[in-house]
């Protein structure tokens, strides 16, 4: 908790006490961070679970509450973004981010954002959760770091004799300090392995955590991430062992080997894959893992191979296993669908699924989907039907012909004006987030806090010409690059100017 409130003051400081989401399952670990808010006197806002399951929803909860710090998974992030969260009225004005790691493209959406500033956490539960931070807005690094430790923490990057490596070297991430927990209840063996005497600090009995995590130190000294030594992974906020997934599908008679790992074929889309030896019907093997392992430790999809692919030196060559390509998995036995309704939703489910055929008795969840690719489904419902359902409708009803049986009592989706240029050239409205620039530089005028000036080295001879004609474009196709503001009657409005002819 000390720790805690320490991160508490760091991040949450503000001239006035703040209004903080509790947006996690109450077995989460970073519910922990909570007492910390709650100690620093900021007002806890409890999102319920239906709520933390309809992007929709919780952009409209988030403006009613009037949240102003956001905490939560940059999966769950990247739907709120998708669903126009830095366009409401109403914008946290700080995001804390962790459970799992963040992907380039949302880092980069972030670090341009002007209406909110978020930090990139990272921290096992063995540390008390958070034990990194980084404030990503404004950053120009093109790629997610996990920032600096906090205050009463040690990082260390080791190699395998515990001896620290050069910094830009890969090792092990290693913590000591206030926020290492004593050990594993019940499994001295694995306490053992994990929390060693910490051999860089000179109060006995001091400790380390070996997260078993691979990190780098950067020459501006933050840390990069850079996956897990081991096989084990987090998906979705959950760790999972693949060797343990590995393990229960060769258990299963006639499987003679199998691999398990972390696929992101599509940029954004990460799944829990496996792969088995020989080539198998693999529709019995997920009730086989059901049987042992948690649902989320279920692979999204099973290939059978006729073998694994092989390195010279006869290990598994884990980069060299195929994609998922539709006709590589299992055939599996399936009925048409019946109806148009049921024809269109397989239709939208192969494409989200990326499964050739889809049966109006197959399950959602055990093609591969979860529930973030369930609020695509709803999404797409709206669009294609005209009709507003829920998710908790695709978790009741996870089959093409339960789901379609839904869609006539589903109530009439709301429709948003289609957006149309303007038909005069202004002056216009100004947008939320050109409101709060205006109103800053009414406070100061002249301010430079938003420029975000960058410098680019060329190599070899410039043609100007093309230069010239590139830069024309550009500022001809954004019309954010030639509009300005003014007052009329008071209020302020935007008035977009014609393309200038310059030169360079």
């Amino acid at each position: 908790v000390h720790l805690h409130h320490t991160l508490a003051r760091n991040v949450y400081t503000a001239p006035r006490k703040l209004r903080v989401s509790l947006n996690a399952p109450l077995y989460f670990d970073a519910v922990m961070e909570s007492f910390t808010k709650l100690l620093d006197g900021h007002c806890l806002c409890v999102i319920s679970e239906a709520t933390r399951r309809e992007p929709t929803h919780m952009l409209s909860w988030i403006e009613q509450h009037r949240i102003d710090v956001l905490v939560g998974t940059p999966a769950q992030l990247k739907l709120l973004l998708d669903a126009g969260m830095l366009e409401q009225a109403w914008v946290p004005s700080q995001l804390m981010l962790g459970g799992e790691a963040l992907d380039e493209v949302t880092w980069q959406r972030l670090a341009r954002s002007d209406r909110t500033r978020a930090f990139n956490g990272y921290g096992p539960t063995e540390t008390t959760v958070c034990v990194t931070t980084f404030d990503i807005q404004g950053t120009a690094l093109p790629r997610p770091v996990i920032g600096r430790p906090l205050d009463n923490l040690r990082a260390y990057v080791l190699d395998e004799h515990q001896h620290l490596v050069p910094f830009g070297l890969p090792g092990e991430l290693c913590f000591s300090g206030a926020g290492v927990t004593r050990g594993y209840l019940g499994q001295p063996d694995l306490t053992a392995e994990r929390f060693v005497p910490d051999p860089f600090s000179t109060e006995p009995g001091a400790r380390m955590y070996r997260t078993g995590d691979k990190a780098r130190w950067r020459e501006d000294g933050t840390l990069d991430f850079m996956g897990r030594l081991d096989f084990q992974v987090k998906l979705r906020g959950y760790r999972i062992e693949l060797g343990e997934i590995e393990a229960t599908l060769r258990s299963h008679p006639g499987i003679r080997d199998a691999v398990a790992l972390v696929r992101e074929d599509v940029p954004g889309d990460a799944r829990l894959v496996a792969y088995v030896v020989p080539e198998v019907d693999t529709a019995p093997l997920r009730d086989h893992l059901r049987e042992y392992l948690p649902e989320y430790m279920v692979p999204a999809a099973i290939m059978a191979l006729p073998a694994l692919p092989l390195t010279p030196n006869g290990k598994v060559d884990r980069k060299a296993l195929p994609a998922l390509e539709a006709s590589r998995i299992a055939p599996r036995i399936t009925d048409a669908p019946g109806t148009p309704t049921e024809v269109a939703l397989a239709a939208l489910w192969s494409e989200l699924l990326r499964v050739p055929t889809v049966g109006r008795h197959d399950n959602f969840f055990e093609l591969g989907g979860h529930s973030l690719l369930a609020t695509q489904v709803v999404a797409r419902v709206r669009v294609r039907f005209g009709v507003e359902l829920p998710v908790r409708a695709l978790f009741e009803s996870p089959t093409v012909a339960t789901l379609a049986l839904r869609l006539p009592d589903a109530p009439t989706a709301t429709v948003l004006p289609p957006l149309t240029p303007a038909a005069t050239p202004g002056p216009h409205p100004l947008s939320f987030a050109q409101q709060r620039l205006w109103f800053i530089d009414q406070l100061d005028p002249g301010s430079p806090l938003y420029n975000m000036p960058t410098a680019l080295r060329l190599s070899g001879t410039v043609d100007v010409t093309a230069f010239q004609r590139a830069f024309d474009a550009l500022v001809q196709r954004h019309e954010s690059l030639r509009t300005t503001f003014e007052s009329h009657d008071g209020e302020p409005r935007q008035r977009i100017h014609p393309a200038p002819a310059r030169s360079l």
